[in-house]
């Protein structure tokens, strides 16, 4: 073995691209998902779930957004989207877009924003 740097070990397992998941689709059967759109689980995980979208169906035991998704799983949120469409085919989550709540002033937004920064 040669002396340059290790960039994971026998026990990491096996590497898997985010693509393969998806299985190189770009794009789920239905709408694309926006950033912020609320994600709640709505079914029982069946066994055949991978073990992506059993995270997905446990973090959305509560609603949470597709971004918040993304961080959670580590995963590019393209990828989120597509495996998100998928589970949303089999009835095991409902997507509800933060437009359909009603609309926000893009002022009333900000100023959230900036409260939130501020907390920090």
């Amino acid at each position: 073995m040669s002396d340059g740097p290790q960039w994971f070990d026998e026990e990491a397992g096996p590497v898997v691209r985010p693509y393969a998941l998806i299985r190189g689709r770009t794009r789920s059967s239905g709408d694309t998902f926006d950033l912020v759109a609320t994600v709640r689980a709505i079914g029982d995980s069946p066994g055949e779930l991978g073990p992506e979208q059993q995270l997905i169906l446990r973090a959305a035991r509560s609603p949470i957004s597709v971004a918040d998704l993304a961080v959670e799983l580590d995963l590019p949120v393209g990828v989120v989207r597509v495996l998100l469409g998928d589970m949303r085919d089999h009835g095991l989550i409902s997507v509800s877009s933060p437009s359909a709540g009603g609309t926000r002033s893009n002022e009333r937004i900000l100023k959230e924003v900036i409260n939130g920064l501020r907390a920090l």
